[in-house]
């Protein structure tokens, strides 16, 4: 299989969705890797050598934030969100586009505001050099990629999450 075939077979994006989409995913994969030999070394350090490894907590932390904002534009540009229709079937397909317009409007708000609070805050944490506290790892980085990745998910949602709630079909089941 080429890799043309393997890009055109699992990634319905085109173009540089596709790709941005790969990048982010084989770096989530890359920092889920990383997490499950940190847990196993962990492990295997605490239970057969009494000496587990140092900062553990942190970098699993640390690896969680990079892997959940990582694959949060994704998501979104898939619109893979959880979605509760126990009212669609009594509701008209205009009422709930309309309500998914508002729920999309919202959440893009919602994601943009936290997205310029953390901007903030993670400015204030490099400029008084706050740092972890068992590995002493700069904080406000980490603060700034996950607000630059709530912005691009705020930026979905309102471009593409909002164009998937006008073309979809909404059929009775």
């Amino acid at each position: 299989m080429s890799f043309a075939d393997f890009m055109a077979e699992h990634y319905e994006e085109k173009g540089p969705a596709a790709w941005l989409a790969l990048a982010l995913e084989a770096f989530a994969a890359v920092v889920l890797f990383a997490l499950m030999c940190l847990t196993c070394a962990d492990v295997i350090g605490r239970y057969f050598f009494n000496n587990a490894v140092d900062g553990a907590v942190e970098l699993t932390e640390l690896g969680i934030a990079l892997l959940v904002f990582a694959e949060m534009p994704i998501i979104t540009w898939r619109g893979g969100h959880v979605v509760v229709d126990i009212l669609d079937r009594y509701l008209g397909s205009k009422l709930i586009c309309a309500l998914g317009m508002l729920s999309a409007l919202a959440m893009s708000g919602a994601l943009y505001f936290l997205a310029g609070r953390m901007m903030d805050l993670a400015e204030r944490s490099i400029r008084r050099e706050v740092v972890t506290e068992y590995l002493g790892m700069p904080v406000g980085y980490i603060v700034q990629y996950i607000a630059v990745m709530s912005y691009i998910t705020a930026a979905l949602m309102l471009t593409y999450g909002m164009y998937r709630i006008l073309t979809e079909s909404r059929e009775p089941s």
